[in-house]
């Protein structure tokens, strides 16, 4: 048994052998090291060029007002001031709605009914 013993130590050791380290040298020398300095160079010489190039920004595009059945950036601009209004004045509206009302039912609420009648006509002019 003791035989036996030491040759499956002998088989679980293995010996390694050291592989010897390359040294790159600095410098390339040959035809290959010439063809691949002249890449670099090449590419260098292209981004380079690149980068000096000034950036073209490109000129504003005027907006076209479209004006058909409607205007279009008036009809935005409305609808922004109005937004901008009820925001400004979100706690006074209610307020603001029962004087219209005591307006419509004071003296002076025969004018305002004219005055929304003929704005109503101007309006439905075709």
């Amino acid at each position: 048994m003791a035989k036996a013993k030491k040759k499956s130590k002998a088989k679980s050791v293995k010996k390694s052998k050291a592989k010897p380290v390359k040294k790159k040298s600095k410098k390339k020398t040959g035809k290959r090291a010439a063809a691949k300095a002249a890449v670099k160079t090449k590419k260098s010489k292209k981004t380079a060029a690149k980068a000096k190039k000034p950036v073209k920004k490109a000129a504003p595009k005027k907006k076209k007002q479209i004006v058909g059945e409607g205007d279009y950036a008036a009809s935005a601009k409305f609808d922004k001031d109005q937004a901008a209004f009820v925001k400004r004045n979100k706690a006074k509206i209610p307020e603001l709605g029962k004087d219209a009302e005591a307006a419509l039912d004071g003296p002076e609420g025969d004018s305002l009914r004219a005055a929304e009648r003929e704005a109503m006509n101007r309006s439905m002019i075709d």
